[in-house]
C-alpha cells in the first residue's frame, strides 16, 4: 500500500521498490496497461479506492499463489513487481490517479504459455476478491468487461 502511496504522489519512476527483481528497459506509457480508464469517478469509488483495490490485488494474488490450477504459472516470477503492476493497472482502468508503469500485455506474459483455464481460473479468483471486497455485482461486471479483451493477449492456444 505504500507503494501505490508513493506512486500516486511521485509517480511511476518513483515507485520501484529495491526487492523488485530487473527487467530490461522499456517505454512507460500507461497505454500498456491493456484497456482504456473509465471515465468519471463511479468506478474507482465503487472499487473503494486505492486501498480496496490493494486488498482486491492482494487477495487475488494470495489465491493464486496456493491455488492448484494456476500456482506453477507464478513461480519464478517478482510477486513484489506483479502486485505492484497489477495495482497500478487496476488503479488507472479504475480511472483513479494512477499511472501503469508495467510493460503491454504482450510482453509481460511473453513465453508463460498462459491457457484459457489459466485465465479463468485467475478471473475465478479475482472474483473472489471482489466479492470479499463488497464490490457491487455491476461494478464487477463492467471491470471484467474491461480486462476480457486482454485475453486476445495473454492467453497462448
Amino acid at each position: 500500500m505504500l507503494t501505490l502511496a508513493l506512486l500516486l504522489v511521485l509517480g511511476p519512476q518513483a515507485a520501484v521498490v529495491p526487492t523488485e527483481q530487473p527487467v530490461a528497459s522499456y517505454v512507460h506509457d500507461s497505454a500498456n496497461a491493456g484497456a482504456t480508464p473509465f471515465r468519471g469517478t463511479a468506478m474507482w469509488r465503487a472499487f473503494h479506492e486505492a486501498a480496496g483495490i490493494a486488498r482486491i490485488v492482494d487477495d487475488t494474488v494470495d489465491r493464486s499463489l496456493i491455488d492448484p490450477r494456476i500456482s506453477d504459472i507464478f513461480k519464478g516470477h517478482d510477486m513484489v513487481r506483479l502486485r505492484r503492476t497489477l495495482k497500478e493497472q487496476f488503479c488507472y482502468i479504475l480511472h483513479g490517479p494512477c499511472d501503469y508503469s508495467g510493460r503491454t500485455m504482450a510482453a509481460a506474459h511473453k513465453d508463460m504459455g498462459v491457457q484459457q483455464a489459466d485465465f479463468a481460473a485467475l478471473v475465478e479468483n479475482l472474483q473472489a476478491a471482489m466479492r470479499k471486497e463488497h464490490i457491487r455485482f455491476d461494478a464487477q461486471n463492467r471491470f471484467l468487461a474491461k480486462l476480457a479483451p486482454m485475453h486476445r493477449t495473454v492467453v497462448k492456444q
